[in-house]
């Protein structure tokens, strides 16, 4: 029978004698020793069980990690997007995007640069050199946002009806790229391409090509490629392609666009289908800048054509004779030969470096006119670098979306879908932002919360030169918005019955972010007197349906996410105490009532064709949180 354990100072000492004593006898060979420890027996796993397998392990290596705003800054959002009126109608300003947000005596940021190796290294000393390097940026690049967060308090002049100032908070913040796994594989990439295509969003292109982007390829052949032309216009990115061919001078920009309409009879419900392809005119566009840019390479530098013992063995870093009629629709195995020739590699290598949700993916399916890759809605889901061959000479290298550090608020990168919505805990804090360059009440068609509520009963005694009491004026907030959408949709919580409000948030935010309400920026430096024909006073950055250019019908887009972690982001965004028993799998559909919101469902037709993944997987794989980071 096992002996209890003391409780008493007298019988603590009485056992650690006996212990002492045991020892001695132990040592001496007068009593045995005790015997060994009782092993545990293995855990019993479910039926159907089985280990991870290596590439399942490798995807857990590659997920990626974002700061967790803190509590303190949830509860400031919130009362913000709760008091704060919001700008009605919205400054034509607001349509115009600024070139950068950081502070004058804010730190630049930077991309995480590999560390020189050799071969004789080996590949433990190669990877610590790594790790020690990427800690220290990661060190640096935090306390630089932080700062740039502290730095300024928004304030706000203006008071509220009762005297007091409106709430302030500190800038929310940023998110990048903390994982090593991520970064070594956009070295690889950037190591064996001869020419990248960096990726940018023409809605808000400066937040995917930032400076620390930009300065990481300087030493690059670069093509900067504008996707989803067909969301914001021709004009717009026509605009944004001056803007960036006058900053960048000697940068190619090129527009591109990965849907098309299928031909006549391909409908769904009386609906025009899209599929993925690239129109010709892009094809052609895209391919002329890589050809360009090719024979650029052919040629030998300046310093090597004065010296002709030099320049008689310089050889070129590409492929000379290259293939350039590239087909629609190409079915390529690979190249005839994979090693080198004698003076020249066997196929050209082309890279695609972008932030998630951009449109990588979309843009090699459309190359080749059929499904590749996997592409989603969901950032973040190309998780290795792809390798396919587009013809036998020419290679294309698919890198795995990074969110690049940069001088951003939070709510930018969710508008522009570069982080997962399903994660986002500061509900509020985004619609408030939004909120201040859409006009969401109006594109939704909402009705204020208060408008439904019975006017107050005035019981005073009616004597001869009393005025009646007038209504207070109605202003929208940001709470007032999500309030509103939740009653349209009939969201409500489960106990108290109350608006689901981070039910409502979630599916606003998808509809934005996934371009089924377009809008777009305009480059910075945009003269507002010549842009009527591309803004509407009090619109800021949402485009009409009469601004479009393209007769596209509505078509359903079904948008799931992860009950468990739509229950987690609800309690974390201040929600009521029993709305997250109602956290339900999320979709967003356009049926008649939604007609009359005034948004364009364009996206919901041409993304479509994203929808390949199976409607169980669960959505935010591929991120993680990471609540190391003190926000408060």
């Amino acid at each position: 029978m096992p002996r209890k354990k003391p409780t008493s100072t007298r019988q603590k000492k009485e056992e650690r004698l006996l212990k002492r004593a045991s020892k001695r006898a132990e040592r001496a060979g007068d009593i045995d020793a005790p015997p060994p420890p009782r092993l545990r027996k293995p855990r019993k796993r479910k039926p159907g069980y089985a280990p991870p397998s290596a590439s399942a392990e490798s995807s857990r290596k590659l997920q990626s990690s974002f700061i967790k705003p803190s509590a303190q800054f949830l509860e400031e959002t919130r009362q913000v997007a709760s008091t704060l009126p919001l700008p009605r109608p919205i400054p034509a300003e607001a349509a115009i995007l600024t070139e950068s947000n950081a502070d004058d005596d804010s730190d630049p940021l930077i991309c995480p640069r590999r560390p020189k190796w050799r071969y004789d290294m080996t590949k433990a000393y190669i990877e610590a050199n790594e790790e020690g390097i990427f800690k220290q940026w990661v060190n640096q690049t935090d306390a630089a946002l932080e700062k740039w967060r502290l730095a300024d308090r928004k304030q706000d002049q203006d008071e509220n009806d009762e005297g007091k100032e409106t709430p302030s908070v500190n800038r929310s913040p940023t998110s990048f790229e903390r994982n090593l796994e991520v970064w070594r594989q956009l070295w690889r990439v950037t190591e064996i391409s001869s020419i990248i295509l960096v990726l940018v969003d023409t809605r808000c292109p400066l937040l995917h090509f930032p400076p620390s982007l930009a300065s990481h390829l300087s030493t690059h052949k670069v093509i900067l490629v504008l996707t989803k032309v067909d969301i914001t216009g021709p004009i717009r990115a026509a605009a944004w392609s001056d803007y960036f061919r006058a900053t960048f001078p000697g940068l190619r920009v090129v527009q591109v666009q990965s849907f098309v309409s299928k031909e006549e009879g391909h409908y769904h419900q009386g609906r025009t289908r899209y599929e993925s392809q690239m129109p010709q005119v892009f094809r052609e566009t895209l391919i002329n800048a890589i050809r360009s840019i090719h024979a650029e390479l052919l040629e030998p530098p300046e310093n090597l054509k004065a010296n002709p013992e030099r320049l008689s063995s310089w050889k070129p870093p590409v492929k000379r004779d290259i293939n350039w009629s590239v087909p629609a629709a190409s079915v390529v195995q690979g190249p005839r030969g994979r090693e080198e020739e004698e003076d020249q590699p066997s196929f050209l290598t082309i890279g695609l470096v972008g932030q998630p949700n951009v449109g990588k993916s979309s843009l090699l399916n459309a190359l080749f006119g059929e499904s590749k890759v996997r592409a989603s809605k969901t950032p973040g889901k190309t998780k290795h670098f792809q390798t396919l061959f587009l013809t036998p000479e020419i290679r294309l290298v698919d890198c795995p979306g990074l969110v690049m550090p940069n001088y951003v608020p939070m709510e930018m990168q969710v508008l522009s879908g570069v982080l997962p919505i399903s994660r986002v805990s500061a509900i509020p804090a985004c619609i408030h932002y939004a909120s201040q360059l859409l006009p969401l009440e109006t594109i939704f068609d909402l009705k204020h919360p208060r408008t439904e509520e019975p006017p107050a009963a005035d019981n005073r005694t009616w004597r001869e030169g009393m005025k009646r009491a007038e209504k207070a004026p109605v202003f929208w907030t940001a709470m007032d918005i999500l309030v509103a959408f939740a009653n349209k949709k009939g969201w409500f919580t489960a106990k108290a019955g109350r608006p689901d409000f981070s039910r409502a948030g979630n599916a606003i935010l998808r509809a934005l972010a996934e371009g089924q309400v377009p809008w777009g920026f305009l480059p910075p430096g945009t003269a507002i007197e010549g842009t009527s024909d591309l803004l509407e006073l009090g619109c800021g950055i949402w485009i009409r349906r009469d601004n479009w250019s393209d007769d596209v019908s509505e078509e359903d887009s079904d948008s799931s996410e992860d009950e468990d972690s739509n229950e987690e982001e609800s309690s974390e965004a201040g929600a009521s105490v029993d709305n997250t028993e109602t956290l339900e799998e999320e979709s967003l559909k356009l049926d008649e009532e939604d007609v009359d919101y005034g948004y364009v469902p364009i996206a919901a037709s041409r993304f479509a064709a994203l929808q390949i993944e199976d409607e169980d997987e669960d959505e935010d794989e591929g991120y993680s949180d990471y609540s190391d980071g003190d926000d408060e």
